[in-house]
């Protein structure tokens, strides 16, 4: 038996109604924000997440799948969704546009090697967003009010988010320094990754997991204190804004993210939920504004973000709410090789008018049908037999009361649409059998 390649998995039909409730916030919540989305390609140049993501982070240096294709070019399954994003807007000079900010978001799947464990997979999915063309600090703000209120239309409790400031680049060299200096004579007392990303990138030492609870660490000179003026007000006129419009953060003097690009206001979003484990973390992002001149586009700012769906997913979990079935408006039960003809015709027509019907494809016997609309959740029964087809009509029965009905063809759809809007109106359109589209 061939089985799945380890660190994948498969989201079952039973599994997928999640994922597609989701999406749908997602897409909503984006909607709000102004945000469109743009799809990029799986895999890409190798360079290009070398480039970006950096030479020496984790993810380019233990994590990325790279293979030679058949052209002997270097490919790579991408890793994260911001590079390929930015090589976009690059390759087809959306820089150019005279709508900007450019505000486009994500959804798909990403490739990194780590240990698989709960909510972290070979394969990920990631939603993440992009605000691209503007230096203004209101963008850090609204790209921070952007993922909050996605976690609030998830309805996710107890959500902190933590910011801090890396600065500009002048901010960060002088920082790089004073870091190096201090873990100079330290240094040994840190874990061996600790010890490689001392040479390569000192600020990534801030980002230990192994040494996050170290004194050496937790005494380290900060990116916070060492910001020229102008990245100061940049970060004084973020916070402005976030307290303008009542959104609480926590300032993290140690946070600095996992990836080489980010310039500025970095930030990530928390929630103590049990079902996250021991990471609370669930998602992130910040300002990059040098990033698509080092793809070799021109100076162009941008802010953005991204969560982890597995880890969306775990979160909603500790709601403890159980999954609505999938609401099937009704089952037909066709007794016959004429009905089953007829049969196809009236679900046709009852499907084109957004009803979701089904039938037995299984020769079961009448009990066995009615079992399946049982199981399917179905609203209705509709019943056609031999006597039915002679008179041109079928039954209706209402499984909610147990009332039947006999409905001629003709009258079928408007039937059905009327007693499932006025079922609408005495729940509030809340229950499971009810529609929007209907």
């Amino acid at each position: 038996m061939i089985t799945k390649i380890k660190g994948t998995q498969d989201i079952l039909p039973a599994e997928s109604r999640r994922w597609q409730d989701l999406e749908d916030v997602i897409f909503q919540v984006s909607r709000l924000y102004g945000f469109r989305e743009i799809r990029t390609p799986i895999f890409e140049a190798s360079e290009l997440f070398h480039r970006s993501v950096g030479d020496t982070s984790d993810i380019v240096k233990k994590e990325t799948y790279d293979f030679a294709d058949r052209g002997d070019r270097m490919v790579t399954l991408r890793p994260e969704g911001t590079a390929s994003v930015v090589r976009s807007v690059i390759e087809n000079k959306l820089y150019a546009e005279p709508s900007l900010p450019l505000k486009m978001y994500y959804v798909g799947p990403m490739f990194r090697y780590e240990r698989p464990q709960k909510g972290r997979q070979r394969q990920f999915h990631q939603f993440g967003a992009e605000a691209m063309g503007s230096y203004s600090p209101q963008v850090d703000a609204e790209m921070i009010a952007y993922a909050t209120t996605l976690l609030a239309a998830l309805r996710l409790p107890k959500v902190r988010v933590k910011i801090n400031s890396l600065g500009d680049t002048p901010s960060k060299a002088l920082y790089r320094d004073q870091l190096m200096a201090y873990l100079q004579p330290r240094i040994d007392g840190l874990c061996e990754d600790c010890r490689a990303r001392f040479l390569d990138n000192p600020l990534r030492v801030l980002d230990c997991k192994v040494d996050k609870e170290s004194p050496i660490l937790a005494e380290a000179p900060k990116p916070l204190d060492f910001l020229t003026p102008e990245a100061k007000a940049h970060f004084e006129a973020v916070l402005g804004h976030l307290r303008g419009m009542g959104l609480e953060v926590q300032i993290d003097k140690s946070l600095v993210r996992g990836l080489d690009y980010y310039t500025h206001t970095v930030f990530e979003l928390e929630a103590d939920l049990p079902t996250l484990g021991a990471q609370a973390t669930i998602g992130g992002g910040g300002r990059y504004n040098d990033l698509v001149e080092t793809l070799g586009g021109p100076s162009f700012p941008a802010v953005g973000f991204a969560f982890g769906m597995e880890r969306l997913l775990l979160a909603l979990e500790s709601l403890g709410e159980a999954e609505k079935p999938e609401p099937i408006h009704a089952f037909l039960i066709a007794l016959g090789e004429g009905a089953r003809t007829k049969a196809s015709e009236l679900l046709l027509r009852l499907r084109h008018g957004g009803l979701i019907c089904d039938t037995d494809f299984m020769d079961r016997p009448l009990k066995g049908q009615f079992k399946q609309a049982e199981r399917l959740g179905a609203r209705f029964c509709l019943i056609l037999g031999d006597d039915e087809l002679a008179k041109g009509v079928i039954n209706v029965k209402d499984t909610e009361t147990g009332v039947q009905e006999t409905v001629e063809w003709a009258q079928l759809y408007p039937y059905l649409v009327q007693k499932i809007r006025e079922h609408a109106h005495h729940c509030g359109g809340e229950c499971a059998d009810c529609s929007e589209d209907c």
